[in-house]
């Protein structure tokens, strides 16, 4: 039988073990390695809310429904790395945006759960950090053309979806129905309560997506909220960040980009890379037009 265990912990021949020294009943001392546990369960908060409106976490079904993407998220150890730190380039642009037109931050969980803050491209068309749709787009007044396309363009999308969850919450009356539909649509949305005759998001039977959308947004709220706990220790240097730049205004025609970037001090990728609404190589510019460009500052 071992008796009492003398931690010595020193350089173990598996990563994930520690090496220890244990005595047994006879004061016989072994080395025995004693593995840590490759999976943690994660203690959940007791209360969780989006944009002030509480989750009804005492209902089985919300719990187990939040805890799947807790688990899925948090053990994606490579995408949420990168989504930490890719975070501080773009969040504090989205806050500011969302704080100046009346909405609450946590919408900007919509946005990493919409595109990982990637100007990615969905199958069915939509676009940009808030993946819109070209009808939408035109709707709330955003130029989309084979040479510019706003969608890209992080302020303005951004107040383009500030101005579609506005008129959604006057809808609605809600944010946690704002968010689900914009997922969803305000008519789908809309449709589900009436056939169902319940007004609660949670109480709402939906597609397998929606269904997942607000609790994807949660589990994102969570663990930026509180990255250590779910094992996520960057350091302030860890994070990306944006350059500094200089902002030029344009309204004549730009026939070549990469020229155009030359003679302004910069090249072509750079010019791409900051702005990602330039969707050619030129930029055509109508009469009482303009664009305002951003070049990095060395």
């Amino acid at each position: 039988m071992f008796g009492i265990l003398i931690f010595k912990p020193f350089e173990s021949p598996i990563p994930w073990a520690d090496q220890v020294m244990v005595e047994s009943s006879e004061g016989e001392r072994v080395q025995v390695l004693i593995p840590e546990p490759k999976v943690r369960i994660f203690d959940l908060p007791e209360k969780v809310s989006f944009a002030g409106e509480p989750v009804p976490l005492n209902k089985m079904d919300v719990l187990e429904r939040f805890e799947r993407e807790i688990y899925v998220n948090a053990y994606w150890q490579s995408n949420m790395v990168l989504l930490l730190k890719r975070s501080a380039k773009f969040l504090p642009t989205i806050e500011r945006i969302l704080r100046e037109n009346g909405i609450p931050e946590d919408f900007k969980y919509v946005a990493i759960a919409e595109s990982g803050l990637m100007n990615v491209v969905s199958p069915a068309g939509a676009r940009g950090f808030w993946q819109i749709m070209p009808a939408t787009a035109k709707e709330y007044s955003l130029e989309v053309s084979n040479d510019v396309d706003e969608r890209y363009h992080l302020e303005k999308s951004t107040l383009a979806a500030c101005n579609y969850l506005k008129s959604a919450y006057s809808r609605f009356g809600n944010w946690t129905s704002v968010a689900a539909s914009y997922n969803m649509g305000i008519t789908g949305l809309r449709k589900r309560k009436e056939e169902q005759s319940f007004q609660n998001y949670y109480d709402l039977f939906l597609n397998d997506e929606t269904s997942r959308y607000i609790f994807r947004i949660l589990a994102f709220k969570e663990i930026f909220e509180n990255p250590e706990k779910y094992g996520y220790e960057l350091k302030t240097s860890d994070y990306y960040k944006q350059p500094l730049f200089r902002e030029l205004k344009v309204n004549q025609s730009i026939p070549s980009l990469a020229q155009w970037a030359i003679r302004h001090n910069s090249n072509y990728k750079e010019l791409k890379i900051h702005n990602p609404w330039l969707r050619s190589s030129k930029l055509p510019v109508t009469k009482n037009k303009d664009y305002i460009i951003r070049i990095p500052i060395e």
